[in-house]
């Protein structure tokens, strides 16, 4: 998971113009990414890690921080129960 989040850090890293993003940070409500680049970081997760972001998944609590767009790549990829 921490390799996800070194990915998810360095591409968020090269829209908000030198400020470091703590893992916890709301990346919307800091006011350095906009709805625009929200369409932009679905993208990157469905091609970085091969997953389908889905309707239902298109929530803003998703995609509001490193440790969310973390937690939602580990749903995606986790193997389905038996």
């Amino acid at each position: 998971m921490e390799a996800n989040k070194d990915r998810i850090r360095e591409f968020i890293g090269k829209h908000v113009r030198g400020h470091e993003i703590g893992d916890d940070e709301d990346i919307f409500a800091s006011g350095f990414v906009n709805s625009m680049f929200a369409m932009q970081l679905v993208q990157f997760v469905e091609q970085q890690f091969g997953v389908v972001v889905n309707d239902e998944d298109l929530e803003i609590a998703n995609f509001q921080s490193v440790n969310a767009i973390a937690a939602l790549v580990e749903r995606k990829t986790a193997a389905p129960a038996a």
